[in-house]
């Protein structure tokens, strides 16, 4: 009898419209509530590397002499602590998918120097 329950699911998946896409040709919307990947407004930020301290991944690192922001996408989960304690808000979640790569790739972002109003 299991047999013919394999036999018609299989039977039946020749004749319905594929499940999957073809990826990243086509993209589907995305779902409310994804978060998707950190985005940093480098005119905003000052570097003040609480993102760094937060992050229980270490994707991200923050350099105050080169004044440099950096994020390695392999290693973020998305979680979303930084964006949550960063006192600038200059941090957000871009609601889309991270594209695929094939090889590991490290955003670096060089930020300006404040001019300092008097």
């Amino acid at each position: 009898m299991g047999s013919f329950k394999l036999g018609k699911m299989t039977l039946g998946g020749l004749f319905k419209k594929p499940e999957t896409l073809m990826y990243p040709v086509e993209t589907k919307t995305p779902p409310a509530g994804l978060k998707g990947h950190v985005v940093n407004d480098v005119d905003r930020c000052i570097l003040c590397g609480i993102c760094q301290k937060r992050c229980p991944c270490a994707a991200i690192v923050v350099d105050k002499p080169a004044r440099t922001w950096t994020i390695d996408r392999f290693r973020c989960v998305q979680c979303g602590s930084c964006v949550r304690e960063c006192p600038k808000d200059c941090l957000t979640m871009e609601p889309t998918y991270t594209p695929p790569a094939t090889s590991k790739h490290v955003d670096s972002f060089e930020v300006p120097e404040t001019k300092k109003t008097a």
